[in-house]
Order: C-alpha cells, then structure tokens, then sequence
C-alpha cells in the first residue's frame, strides 16, 4: 500500500516508517516544512519515497496520513482527491491542547470521516473531539540499546528552543536544577541559554547535535531531566528511558503512565526532584539499577513491535 505522509516529526515518522508499507514523502524545491522530503539525520528504509507535489497527482494512494490542519488543503491540491471521501485518511495529533486544555475544540472535530490518532491517552482526554472518531496509538521507539555509563556527573535535558518556548519547557525552573547538578541541555535552537538564564557556562552547557550524536552524548550524563510543565509525552524522555538513563521528571501530562514505581522520580515537588537529581549523581550503583528499570519498562511498553502492531490494525479498520 502506498501511504501519503509529510516529514513533520522526525523521530515519530522513522518509527512509522518501519511498517511494511510504501512511503511517499512530499518534497518541493525548498525542502521547507511542506515538503521536506526523506530525512537527513535519521536512517530510513528505501521504501520511504520522495515525490513531488506533481508526482503526487498520478500516485496510487491507499491512505493518507495527515498531522496538521493544512495538510487537508494541501493533499487535495497536489493529489486531486479528498482526504476521508476520496481516499481513506487519519489525522495524527501529536499534541496536548495549549489554550483552554480541557475546553479546546480539535481542528477535526466537525467531521466524522477522518479519526483522530492521538499518541497519549491524556491527550485524548483533555482535546475536544467533537463528532470525529479517536483512536490512541501510544509511541513506540526504535531501541538504541543500553548506552549508558553515567561517566559524567551531569544531568541531561533534551528541549527544542528552551529560551522561546519559556515556561511551557520549565526553561525557568533549570537554574534550580543547575544547583543540584550540572546541566546538559540539548535539543534546537538552544543558543544562548546559559546567558538567558543567568548561569556560569559550567554549570550550562547548551548545545544542538544531530540525531547520530545525542544519544552517545545523553548517554554519558549520569542522569535525566525532564523539567516540561506541558506538552504531550516527550519522545526524549522515552529515549533516555531506552539508553537506559534514571529519568527524574515533572508529574503532568503522561509522564505518570510511562515511567512506573522503580524507573525513576516523578513528583511535582521540586525539592524532590532537587533531592533525586543529587541522590543519582552520589550513587552509580542506583542511578543503574534505576536505569535498568527505566529500560525494561520502556521496552514493555513504547516498543517498536507494539507500535507497527497497533498502527497495522488501524490501517486495516480505516482502509478495509
């Protein structure tokens, strides 16, 4: 079956595409967010095929994979037919509403022809769907192995443009942390971020690496932070859950489900998560048995297989 699907969340689609599938990936002259085509910093399979919107036109489609509001208007333009009507679609939202959370309405809510895939169950909750099926096929992640050695008395954070996006990142809340340990900060756009805050480069580092290269570096950091107030469930907390990194982490969204009793520290208090943070980089021996609890679990439930399995099933209802 071919699949029309845009290259809109790098780590998300390269475990999307591991499904047995053709992928055609939209690709225009710019490469910009619309038509970025096959991907530069991850690895993906040969069946994952670039095509321009002309192409598109004359493309045999089985279903369309839709995961922004425009994405509608463009599919018909460059394919000639309709999303849900012509060709079978879902809609995959790949995140928690931000303006009035639990009142929101969904973009797709007016409509019952197109489910909406949500990739947490809090997200399902608080999003008001209106009349549009939901369907929730949770993350799954391609197992970068045990890499950890928490060589580093560091704590790692992975976030995309911390000084932008403030305190919905919890980007205030780090000189706290910074107290309690040294911190990694990783991520896009992170430039700036030791003198945004304030804090001693030491005590700060910031720094944008490829995919190739964060998990060795996340890896080294004894470790994990994840300080987010709101945003659906971070793919890099799942990540370091996988590298097999204690997590220390802010209790909101879905983070609860996904780090259980053993596999880290997860409160809203932050003299807790202070305490966690100090207590993994005095003892190795529990920041690894922590780490290898956070892994199996991780493993148990965000696995690639569980993944291709689920989305597999849903295919086959919406295209049957």
């Amino acid at each position: 079956m071919n699949i029309l699907v845009w290259h809109v969340h790098g780590s998300w689609l390269t475990a999307f595409v591991q499904g047995p599938h053709t992928y055609l990936v939209p690709v225009t002259g710019d490469r910009g967010p619309d038509g970025r085509g096959r991907a530069l910093t991850w690895d993906w399979p040969r069946s994952v095929r670039e095509r321009t919107p002309r192409e598109l036109r004359d493309c045999d489609l089985g279903l369309m994979v839709l995961q922004r509001p425009h994405e509608l208007d463009l599919a018909l333009r460059w394919t000639g037919r309709r999303p849900g009507v012509d060709v079978p679609a879902v809609y995959v939202e790949h995140n928690s509403p931000d303006a009035t959370p639990e009142r929101q309405l969904h973009p797709l809510a007016g409509q019952s022809e197109i489910p909406v895939v949500h990739v947490t169950h809090f997200n399902r909750l608080m999003w008001d769907s209106g009349r549009a099926p939901t369907e929730v096929v949770e993350h799954g992640v391609i197992d970068p192995g045990h890499r950890w050695t928490g060589t580093e008395r560091r704590a790692a954070v992975v976030v995309n443009e911390p000084v932008r996006r403030g305190r919905t990142t919890g980007t205030d809340l780090l000189p706290r942390f910074a107290r309690a340990a040294p911190l990694d900060v990783f991520g896009m756009r992170t430039e700036g971020l030791a003198e945004h805050l304030g804090l001693p480069p030491g005590r700060c580092r910031a720094r944008d690496l490829p995919q190739h290269e964060l998990h060795r570096e996340m890896a080294r950091c004894r470790v994990y932070l994840h300080p987010v107030r709101w945003t659906s469930l971070g793919l890099s907390l799942l990540e370091a859950m996988f590298l097999g990194m204690p997590v220390v982490a802010l209790d909101t969204t879905e983070v609860r489900e996904a780090v259980p009793e053993g596999a880290g520290v997860v409160s809203n208090r932050l003299d807790v998560l202070e305490d966690a943070v100090g207590a993994f980089l005095a003892d190795p021996g529990l920041a690894r048995c922590t780490g290898e609890a956070a892994r199996a679990a991780a493993r148990a439930r965000y696995g690639e297989r569980r993944f291709l399995d689920d989305w597999e099933r849903l295919i086959k209802e919406v295209t049957r």
